[in-house]
């Protein structure tokens, strides 16, 4: 069995792993992400009680139980490339041998729960609502560095690259679904299916303009008329298809579950985006431990 590197798979003398800083056994099974690490404690303080605090960078993690269910809550940062450190390391906390740094026989499987805010990018989802994303479009290139072709679902990117006429000199979006058997678990009448674009960054990937100009002007606008087999852009954020996709290949369920602050195309705010977000995650905690 091949043995991992030190250079590959970084553990500090404390047996931690390098970014996330916790143990294998300081993790649980059911784990929500969040970009803010400010966004951890909004979290945890529902749970009934925290049994570990660790903070590396911007990575906060809370371990504790939940209506008698242990829950780690994590913070990722901004972004695809912090998903790409945070996905592999969860991974590696339940599927690597630390002592003998090698791939264990008998892999476990995470639920992996994204909570975030987003914009809408069409005019019926209305702010405060929850989408609840079926797929996820990545336009950050991530999954590409991986072997990802039996994954992903190609004909819809084929799709979007025709429809959107997409500029070639970005990366090639790709398309992944999220975990099946989760999102039945976390959706309702109170979610909006939804197909999530993922950007690289806030402003110009995400079509906003400041003093910079946009190579494509009206990419917000091709985005929001593509339609494949009645399959339409629901929202734009910056970590879910690189959660599905990196989930998927290392065998977790994954699903995000985005809280509608704006929507682009009408240019409306939540009058509380802070209450709305307390209401997702409440929803979403009582989904993931089938509270009734």
């Amino acid at each position: 069995m091949r043995r991992i590197e030190e250079s590959e798979l970084i553990i500090t003398p404390e047996g931690q792993i390098y970014h996330i800083h916790i143990r294998p056994e300081e993790l649980a099974d059911d784990v929500i992400l969040v970009g803010d690490p400010a966004r951890v404690p909004v979290v945890s303080k529902y749970f009934d009680r925290i049994d570990l605090k660790s903070q590396n960078r911007e990575m906060v993690v809370h371990t504790g139980e939940y209506c008698g269910k242990r829950v780690t809550v994590l913070s990722t940062g901004m972004g695809p490339d912090n998903i790409d450190i945070v996905i592999n390391e969860l991974d590696a906390l339940k599927n690597i041998d630390f002592a003998t740094r090698t791939v264990n026989e008998d892999k476990k499987s995470l639920n992996i729960v994204r909570m975030g805010t987003s914009g809408a990018l069409q005019a019926e989802i209305p702010v405060d609502s929850y989408v609840l994303s079926r797929r996820g479009i990545g336009f950050d290139g991530v999954l590409h560095f991986y072997q990802s072709d039996a994954i992903r679902e190609k004909d819809i990117e084929d799709a979007f690259i025709e429809q959107t006429h997409w500029n070639p000199l970005v990366a090639r979006p790709y398309v992944v679904g999220c975990g099946e058997k989760l999102y039945k678990k976390l959706s309702s009448e109170r979610t909006v299916e939804g197909f999530t674009g993922t950007a690289v960054g806030f402003y110009g990937p995400q079509g906003r303009v400041l003093r910079l100009p946009l190579a494509t002007p009206d990419a917000n606008a091709r985005l929001e008329a593509f339609s494949y087999k009645g399959i339409r852009m629901t929202n734009f954020e910056m970590e879910t298809s690189a959660i599905y996709g990196l989930s998927k290949l290392l065998g977790h369920q994954a699903c995000s579950l985005n809280c509608i602050v704006a929507n682009r195309l009408v240019g409306t705010f939540s009058k509380d985006p802070y209450k709305a977000v307390e209401g997702m995650i409440q929803y979403a905690l009582d989904k993931l431990i089938d509270k009734k």
